[in-house]
C-alpha cells in the first residue's frame, strides 16, 4: 500500500539533480512530497514504528523533522530535532530537545545516499553520551550509506531501495 502511494505521487522524478552529497544524479527521491500528505506520512511513520525498540527518535532538521514527529505519536516515543549548525542566537543549541547521557536513539531518515547526513546526528547525539546504533530511512538510494554507517556502528534499515520506486 505505502509502496503503490510513493509510486503514485512519483516520488522518484527524473532529471539531472545534484543531491546534498553534492553528487550529479539522473534522479531525485523527494520523500518531502510524502511527508506532506497526512495519509502517507501515516503509513510511513506505521513502517517506520515497527523498528523503534524503545529509543527515543532524532530526525535532522528540515526534511526528516516530520518523520520525526510523525513516529514519536506513533511510538509515543519522545523525539528530538537535530541542526545541521547550532543557531547563532537564543540557545544556540545543535539539537532541539532533551538528550540524557546514556539515552538510546534511533534516527530516522528521509533518504539515504552517502550516509553522511546520518552520521552528523549520530555525532551530535553521541556527543551528548547517548547511544545510537540504528537509523531508519523510507528510500536507500544505495549509494554507501549502508557500508559507512555499519564502520560506525550503524545499522541502516530502509523501507524501501530507490529502485522499488521507480
Amino acid at each position: 500500500m505505502l509502496k503503490q502511494m510513493l509510486k503514485d505521487i512519483k516520488v522518484v522524478q527524473t532529471g539531472e539533480f545534484i543531491l546534498a552529497s553534492g553528487k550529479k544524479s539522473n534522479y531525485f527521491v523527494n520523500i518531502k512530497r510524502a511527508s506532506t500528505d497526512p495519509k502517507i506520512l501515516r503509513e510511513i511513520a506505521k513502517e517506520m514504528a515497527r523498528h523503534v525498540e524503545g529509543e527515543k527518535i532524532a530526525g535532522m532538521a528540515l526534511g526528516a523533522v516530520p518523520l520525526a514527529v510523525a513516529v514519536a505519536l506513533e511510538t509515543d516515543m519522545p523525539f528530538v530535532m537535530v541542526r545541521k549548525e547550532p543557531k547563532d542566537h537564543g540557545t544556540k543549541e545543535l539539537i532541539e530537545g532533551e538528550v540524557k547521557p546514556g539515552e538510546r536513539f534511533v534516527i530516522v531518515e528521509d533518504v539515504a545516499t552517502t550516509g553522511s547526513s546520518t552520521l552528523q546526528v549520530v555525532s551530535a547525539l553521541r556527543q551528548k553520551g547517548a547511544n545510537v546504533s540504528k537509523a531508519i530511512v523510507v528510500v536507500d538510494r544505495e549509494e554507501g550509506a549502508t557500508e559507512m554507517l555499519k564502520e560506525h556502528g550503524i545499522e541502516l534499515v530502509s523501507i524501501f531501495k530507490a529502485k522499488d520506486l521507480v
